[in-house]
């Protein structure tokens, strides 16, 4: 009985992706959203007037077999022709924007983009008018959502140096004990106290006098009182007002 055979079958070939055209690197955009611009551009727009009279004469001379050949023609040429014989009525630029997922448009930055698109008021955008403010507002989308990004990230990076400072301070101190004035047993815990400042002055070897001690605890607690300590987010804005955190 012969042997099966082990090799195994090439691995099909990844379609290559075209690359971006002049129009798409004008305006920073890859070759893909390009492509989804280029679809949205066809799905709102129509015959420009001069093209539509000439494509109807010569429709009309046309017969039925030349009509079947032309339906039968590659699609992206089509859609290639129909970006230069085709435009988008004004009130269409929307829906057309839409389609991109760009909702939520206030109605003066809707203006706006009118205005660039069609400076002449001629109720009549280009594909590359139209690309332009595409482009341009979802450049400012994606610009917009990175700042956010970094923005949290910096939040996220001082919340972080708060609870370890903070950290460092409880652990250092014990969290409670010694608060200064009698009962150091009520001191809550997991807060910094007159102990926590004494034993960290401790360590610095620093002499510091009870009163500056009991004034800084007031200050940052908002005078709750010595034996309430200061908690983390009352740590954290002492760190906020210090200019400690950037």
């Amino acid at each position: 009985m012969p042997r099966a055979s082990t090799r195994r079958p090439p691995p099909p070939q990844q379609q290559q992706q075209p690359p971006p055209s002049a129009l798409a690197l004008e305006h920073k955009i890859s070759a893909s959203t390009e492509r989804s611009i280029r679809e949205a551009f066809l799905l709102f727009a129509t015959p420009s007037p001069s093209t539509s009279t000439s494509n109807s004469n010569n429709n009309k001379s046309n017969n039925k077999s030349t009509t079947l050949r032309k339906n039968n023609n590659d699609n992206d040429k089509n859609n290639k022709d129909n970006l230069t014989t085709h435009t988008l009525p004004s009130s269409r630029l929307k829906p057309a924007l839409s389609a991109l997922s760009l909702t939520r448009i206030p109605k003066t930055e809707l203006l706006s983009l009118l205005d660039a698109a069609d400076p002449l008021s001629t109720d009549s955008i280009t594909y590359a008018a139209f690309l332009g403010v595409a482009a341009l507002k979802l450049n400012s989308l994606s610009s917009s959502s990175s700042s956010k990004r970094d923005e949290e990230e910096q939040a996220r990076r001082r919340e972080q140096e708060i609870d370890e400072a903070f950290g460092l301070f409880v652990g250092e101190g014990g969290g409670g004990g010694g608060g200064g004035g009698g009962g150091g047993g009520e001191e809550e815990e997991g807060v910094i106290t007159m102990g926590t400042l004494r034993q960290v002055a401790r360590v610095l070897k620093e002499d510091v006098d009870d009163g500056v001690l009991r004034d800084m605890v007031l200050e940052a607690n908002g005078g709750r009182g010595v034996r309430a300590g200061v908690g983390r987010e009352e740590f954290g804005e002492v760190m906020r007002r210090a200019g400690v955190l950037r």
